[in-house]
């Protein structure tokens, strides 16, 4: 499991809790983020109460999803970079994110979005989505991993199989995307067969795909997309999470605990819980009953159990914190230049953008 919590220090209840579930990591949201030496502080505690390497998970993809946007300073979107055409940029917003996650403590984010940007979630996606073509979504993708990389910091390939067809917020509603195997294999899934080698994680979405299934089976549950899709149709070999099960797209066909069983068993290895303490502890006692009794789940608990820990073995130097992550305080003059870095970046991206515009309107001679 990876789990969120309220609170922005460490609290005798938050170590107890850690203590017990022995989660795989945490994540980290703006209701926890204050500044850049209180993150970093509360990163450094929470791995102190879990024996193994812990995930420091946050979502900061730039634009309308970003964290550290009152911690440090705003950092462009995914669209915005990918509008300025320049793959140095892209490789740049990955490495500069990917820095300041290091900075405070963090080793996975979970970015990049490869849904594409189809008309019909444009509402509910906007700027996190860089196109309706497959080949310029990985090609964003692609360089914004490699930035992340630089920076030692693991990324995410979300939401598995795609939301770029989805009408409705999965955060509060189940999205049944009508779309035939054929064009979601060409369109959707082609970022996640692209990238396959590349994405140390992918998150799988609560979006419903009847075409595919035959129901409207979530296929963050689904054995269908997890398993035969995404291990064995496309070879995917790393981790694969849930995205968070509280959302109400996964809670229309089941309950926290339900789900996180359902989610294990389909073939994830972690699943996501980010918010409410027992909705946390209803998802690992379920995950605990149902190991006890039922041995073909205690079998796939298992393998889960050791992909994971195979994976942090493999990524012990980056899931390691230096000096940056652990121990030294971030000083003020650190701070600022982070902060100074991003602003810097962002008018980068803005008079790249404005310059690529006048080209356009510029009548040729």
């Amino acid at each position: 499991m990876i789990i969120g919590f309220d609170g922005t220090a460490m609290t005798p209840r938050l170590r107890s809790l850690l203590a017990r579930l022995q989660p795989a990591g945490v994540i980290l949201f703006v209701r926890n983020i204050q500044n850049p030496e209180q993150t970093r502080q509360l990163l450094q505690d929470c791995r102190e109460c879990v024996s193994a390497p812990l995930f420091t998970c946050v979502d900061l993809e730039g634009g309308t999803v970003d964290r550290f946007r009152n911690a440090l300073a705003a950092a462009p979107s995914a669209a915005e970079v990918f509008a300025s055409g320049d793959r140095k940029l892209f490789r740049r917003q990955g490495e500069i994110i990917g820095k300041n996650c290091r900075a405070l403590g963090f080793n996975v984010d979970f970015a990049p979005v490869l849904d594409l940007g189809f008309e019909a979630s444009r509402k509910i996606m906007s700027s996190r989505t860089v196109s309706v073509d497959p080949r310029e979504t990985v090609l964003y993708a692609r360089q914004f991993l490699a930035g992340l990389q630089e920076a030692h910091v693991l990324g995410c390939g979300k939401h598995f199989p795609g939301l770029g067809e989805g009408r409705l917020d999965s955060h509060r509603e189940l999205p049944a995307i009508e779309k035939s195997w054929k064009k979601l294999w060409a369109e959707d899934l082609a970022p996640y067969r692209e990238l396959r080698r590349q994405l140390p994680l992918v998150m799988v979405a609560h979006a419903a795909y009847p075409a595919v299934t035959g129901d409207r089976t979530p296929a963050s549950i689904s054995n269908v997309w997890i398993k035969d899709v995404l291990r064995k149709r496309i070879g995917y070999r790393n981790l694969i999470v849930s995205d968070d099960l509280e959302m109400g797209g996964v809670l229309a066909a089941a309950t926290i605990g339900e789900a996180a069983v359902e989610s294990i068993d389909a073939g994830s290895d972690l699943c996501l819980v980010c918010h409410h303490e027992e909705h946390v502890l209803e998802a690992y006692e379920a995950l605990v009953k149902k190991a006890e009794s039922d041995r073909q789940f205690a079998r796939r608990a298992g393998e889960a159990v050791r992909r994971v820990l195979q994976f942090k073995k493999k990524h012990a130097a980056t899931l390691k914190m230096g000096k940056a992550g652990r121990g030294r305080q971030l000083s003020p003059p650190a701070i600022e230049k982070m902060s100074r870095a991003l602003w810097e970046f962002g008018e980068q991206v803005r008079l790249e953008n404005l310059t690529r515009q006048e080209s356009v309107r510029r009548p040729r001679a």
